[in-house]
């Protein structure tokens, strides 16, 4: 069993080599699922994707006030961590005030700003316009702060399965840097730096309606943000707006969302300007990495 365990893992291993492999998911009649580089009967070609798409529409939305002739257009962060923001007017009709490129503003936590206000040419006649409006956690300004990161759990030791630049699923703007480390479900996960929980998931079974699965997302005081994916359902002990310290429990690891099988994603990220990104970061401590089974090379 744990060998299938290593051997599943191992798919996921950084390796520039690996990196042209196509891999092939099959299940046979007892519902045991196998991967391998070579393609049987029914096996399908196996394509993971760690998304980390947080919807925040109920946490960060446009408001537009309406006093007779006047909209007055604000954004409310109701989150514990800046935002920023963007909006443009399209369409403009009868409007005075209305800015003729996007506006763009980081909003404070738990804050309300107006972005603009228009007033009607014609008096009595209503205002056309069409608001286009997006955002992005966290405020791309500031210098970030040196920091080697102690390791996010309890226990071990335990493997790298997928490092930086993963052909698997750490390919993408937000993800590039992340790593992922092979571990038992149940195992504790501690914060690796201090900072306040904006962020969390906690209700997710199994794949779940989300690549991330359950996770913590811990805003740091240079405005990087540690964020701890795949966790165990329920086994998040922490809220929104907490500050948390260096080696403060989390969670517990799991095997939720877009997971291969039980481990820890942590990946640093910062905003660089209406969008996140993972940076590189090091861990304090060496970490080991698995063979690559994928090449058959042990």
């Amino acid at each position: 069993m744990f060998a299938r365990l290593l051997l599943l893992l191992g798919l996921c291993l950084v390796a520039t080599s690996a990196a042209a492999a196509t891999i092939y998911k099959s299940k046979d009649a007892n519902g045991v699922v196998s991967y391998s580089d070579r393609p049987s009967k029914g096996s399908k070609v196996f394509v993971l994707q760690d998304r980390m798409d947080e919807h925040l529409e109920r946490q960060v939305r446009l408001i537009i006030l309406k006093e007779g002739d006047v909209d007055s257009l604000y954004v409310r962060n109701d989150l514990f961590a800046p935002v920023e923001v963007e909006l443009t007017l399209a369409g403009v009709k009868n409007a005075r005030g209305a800015p003729n490129r996007p506006v763009r503003r980081v909003i404070p936590l738990r804050s309300s700003v107006r972005l603009a206000q228009l007033t009607a040419i014609n008096a009595g006649k209503p205002l056309a316009y069409v608001p286009k409006f997006k955002y992005s956690l966290g405020d791309p300004s500031g210098p970030m702060v040196g920091y080697r990161y102690p390791l996010p759990w309890r226990g071990g030791p335990f493997r790298i399965s997928q490092g930086p630049n993963g052909p698997y699923s750490h390919f993408g703007p937000k993800s590039r840097y992340a790593i992922d480390i092979a571990m038992p479900e149940g195992t504790p996960i501690i914060a690796a730096r201090g900072g306040t929980v904006i962020k969390t998931e906690n209700s997710q079974d199994g794949r779940g309606n989300d690549a991330s699965g359950n996770f913590v997302r811990v805003l740091h005081d240079d405005g990087t943000m540690g964020v701890y994916l795949h966790l165990k359902k329920g086994s998040v002990c922490v809220r929104e707006g907490q500050r948390v310290k260096v080696g403060s429990a989390l969670a517990l690891s799991g095997n939720t969302g877009n997971s291969t099988g039980p481990h820890l994603h942590f990946v640093v990220q910062r905003n660089t300007g209406m969008g996140l990104v993972s940076i590189p970061y090091q861990f304090n401590k060496p970490v080991g990495a698995l063979p690559n089974f994928v090449l058959g090379k042990q």
